[in-house]
């Protein structure tokens, strides 16, 4: 009997490409959520893959148990009668661990930039080379006799540490996730710990100070704009196809590219795709070619036009995505109001940046605060509100509900740029419709 595979929390990005992946394998697969609308849903629901409600009945012995790293027995019907059954289910990360030993793997990590960059090093190799992936925007695609496997590597509670890839991609260290890491020397550490598990080859972003310092028994090349990077990208130029640049390693020139994207920050993480395909032997030509046919990853600077308002839409949810996200907006609509539109995510995360999201939200010209969404982690205490943080930025700022988005129309010719990682895209939504019903009055 073909066995099947049930994942508790399919829905969540990690998980429900990791289900896109084994049902595209020919696996037989289904999982169990909340009835709330997530957006990963989408690419399963097209697949065919049922998604169940939250039930004990839905945990059979003769499963295989994936489950999601949010739920445990004191919050989950499945995780607490698997547990109390002695059914064994394995996590996703000790799942994926296992699962990668059969292929060629390429991690990619890192505080920021991970889903980006996997999805463009996803979608050049799998164009070019039989490549089965997980993207952090819950999409996979896997193939049975893949050679190549790319993937996400997340430091969130060192869930890195069962990965043991041929290669691995770090973009930067940074502090974040305070409710598990005491500050940035515990994540520079957690870094160095995975690095030992790296068999071949170690690709780090040469001006992070933190990276610097990685030892590894594999070998560690270094890429980014200064000289003393083994991948160096120069002659950055920015046009309407995005951003193009020369890469050259160590001194010598490899290649020109493209990547259809704006801001230094997705250069370089084109540029540690180049330098990872460089390694592996892939004809840099075909890489140019496939880079200019990205059309990059769901939530990340997403863009769309509802009429003629442009809406952006983007998974940031710390202040140096922020800063990126809102810098690129404004290097492409260098003549429009930049208009941010942003849902802190966690509590704990808000407390702990509270000055530093200020900061950041200030290069937007007007700032809407949605309410804060916490985790299924964490209880609201009531020691921070949206008010408060609205209360710290200088550029003018208001703190709004999904039920009445109508402060958004204050506006002419704006970019609205929707960040967040809790459900920001109800507000999204909400707006869209609004735009929409307006048109209608107007015709």
């Amino acid at each position: 009997m073909e066995k099947t595979y049930h994942f508790i929390g399919i829905k969540g990005s990690g998980m429900s490409a990791l289900a896109l992946m084994l049902h595209q394998m020919g696996r037989q697969v289904q999982g169990s959520d909340t009835t709330d609308y997530y957006f990963t849903q989408r690419g399963l629901e097209q697949a065919g893959v049922p998604i169940l409600p939250f039930d004990a009945d839905n945990i059979k012995p003769e499963y295989e148990i994936i489950a999601g790293n949010a739920f445990r027995d004191d919050n989950n019907v499945e995780v607490a009668y698997a547990d109390k059954n002695g059914f064994a289910f394995k996590r996703y990360h000790e799942f994926l661990g296992e699962f990668m030993k059969g292929h060629t793997a390429i991690g990619v990590a890192g505080a920021h930039g991970k889903t980006s960059t996997t999805g463009l090093l996803a979608h050049i190799m799998s164009n070019i080379v039989d490549t089965s992936y997980l993207i952090g925007d819950g999409t996979g695609r896997g193939k049975a006799d893949s050679d190549y496997f790319v993937f996400e590597s997340d430091e969130y509670e060192r869930h890195f540490m069962p990965y043991h890839p041929e290669y691995t991609i770090m973009t930067n260290v940074d502090f974040d996730h305070p409710d598990y890491f005491t500050d940035i020397d515990d994540v520079a550490a957690a870094f160095q710990d995975y690095a030992q598990n790296i068999q071949k080859g170690i690709f780090v972003y040469g001006e992070d100070p933190y990276l610097r310092k990685i030892t590894a028994p594999a070998p560690i090349f270094y890429y980014g704009f200064e000289d003393n990077d083994d991948y160096q990208a120069k002659n950055l130029v920015r046009s309407t196809r995005g951003s193009s640049f020369d890469a050259y390693f160590r001194g010598e020139l490899i290649g020109h590219f493209v990547v259809p994207t704006y801001g230094k920050h997705n250069v370089l993480n084109a540029l540690s795709v180049v330098a990872v395909c460089h390694e592996l032997g892939i004809d840099m030509e075909k890489v140019a070619d496939e880079m200019l046919t990205f059309r990059g990853v769901k939530r990340r600077f997403t863009e769309k036009k509802v009429n003629e308002t442009v809406i952006i839409d983007d998974f940031a949810h710390h202040p140096t995505e922020i800063e990126a996200t809102l810098d690129a907006a404004r290097q492409k609509y260098p003549d429009r109001e930049i208009v941010a539109v942003f849902q802190p995510h966690t509590f704990t995360r808000t407390i702990a940046f509270a000055d530093e999201f200020a900061e950041v939200l200030d290069h937007a010209d007007t700032v809407y605060l949605a309410q804060i969404y916490g985790s299924a982690r964490e209880t609201d205490k009531h020691e921070i509100t949206a008010q408060d943080l609205a209360n710290k930025v200088r550029k003018p700022a208001r703190v709004i509900n999904v039920e009445n988005v109508s402060p958004l129309l204050d506006h002419d010719r704006a970019v609205y740029v929707f960040m967040g990682a809790g459900n920001i895209q109800k507000y999204e939504l909400a707006f869209e419709e609004l735009l929409s019903q307006l048109t209608e009055n107007t015709q």
